[in-house]
């Protein structure tokens, strides 16, 4: 099980980076935008470098729905590889069975 702290920490910053996606997004496009002026253009680098770092979605880690463990992950199922075998062993997965030769 993970830290409780950690959990919360990435649950604020899936919470923050919901709330700024749209504010950043637009920001992003002006300053990509090649046809702009240089001084727009880096004034959205500047407004961009000014939002919180938190509000990235590059921030937020993938983590076990169940216990919190954030390598292992299979993005599909949302959850951990041992979360994942637990489930299955006590046949709480349908279709899928432990494997033995």
């Amino acid at each position: 099980m993970a830290k409780k702290s950690a959990i919360e920490k990435n649950k604020r910053r899936i919470r923050m980076a919901k709330q700024q996606s749209n504010k950043r997004q637009a920001l992003r496009s002006i300053a990509r935008n090649r046809e702009l002026a240089p001084e727009e253009r880096f004034e959205a680098y500047l407004k961009l470098a000014q939002l919180p770092r938190d509000g990235s979605r590059m921030r937020v880690r993938n983590r076990c729905q169940l216990t919190g463990r954030p390598r292992g992950y299979y993005r599909k199922l949302k959850m951990s590889r041992i979360a994942l075998r637990d489930l299955a062993s006590i046949g709480q997965i349908p279709g899928m069975t432990k494997a033995s030769w």
